[in-house]
């Protein structure tokens, strides 16, 4: 398992509320959101060569993200 590492992260209260709702429409904590989210930017982006079988940090609930 790879490491995990903590971050600070600075976001206006709207943005967090809206990724809130978002991660608990998606059964997901914010966190698992942010992580789900940021693996579907990075994969669609050409920067991460992983594909979900691969990162058992993020599962996907089934339910379709936006992205």
């Amino acid at each position: 398992m790879s490491e995990r590492k903590s971050i600070v992260l600075r976001i206006d209260s709207k943005k967090l509320k809206a990724l809130e709702k978002w991660a608990a429409d998606e059964l997901r904590s914010t966190n698992a959101q942010i992580e789900y989210i940021l693996a579907e930017a990075l994969r669609k982006a050409g920067r991460f060569k992983g594909n979900r079988a691969e990162d058992p940090e993020v599962e996907d609930s089934g339910v379709k993200s936006g992205l």
